[in-house]
């Protein structure tokens, strides 16, 4: 009678051993699925008012499943309900950017604090597209670019 019951009892406890070790995940995809910890850091570093900030950032951007591991936002509306090319100028990047910040800020709790190197960075990218232009031309571009500051930085709330 043991031997019976042995003989159910053995391959039950195996069954249910190997679909145990089946739905554990391994230690190296539990640190995968994991946020590294340095994201404060590359949000951080993403979000400055230099050009190498924004270069970093838009190369990130172009390369974005490499930084899946981060869970960043990258959604954008543009420059919402502000032309993204206001009187040709292509203000679309630096509005990304600006989403990109408030947005990953916002999830990180930190965007209080941020929110006004945010707004300063979104004009050094907005000045940075104006430099390309000359005369009339850049001086309208600063105009614009200076509105659209105002904007963010009076209005900006997400």
């Amino acid at each position: 009678m043991r031997r019976r019951a042995a003989r159910r009892i053995v391959p039950a406890l195996v069954s249910m051993a190997a679909a145990a070790a089946l739905l554990t995940p391994a230690p190296a995809a539990a640190a995968a699925a994991a946020v590294p910890a340095d994201k404060p850091h590359v949000l951080s570093r993403w979000t400055q008012t230099d050009a190498a900030s924004h270069r970093a950032w838009a190369t990130a951007r172009e390369h974005r499943d490499a930084w899946a591991a981060y869970g960043f936002d990258w959604s954008t509306d543009y420059c919402t309900t502000s032309p993204d090319n206001p009187l040709g100028f292509p203000f679309r990047s630096a509005c990304a950017r600006h989403d990109f910040g408030y947005r990953n800020h916002r999830a990180a709790g930190t965007f209080p604090a941020a929110k006004s190197r945010l707004d300063k960075a979104f004009h050094a990218d907005l000045k940075r597209i104006c430099a390309r232009y000359r005369g009339a031309r850049r001086a309208s571009c600063d105009s614009t670019a200076w509105t659209y500051y105002q904007a963010v930085r009076l209005l900006g709330i997400s």
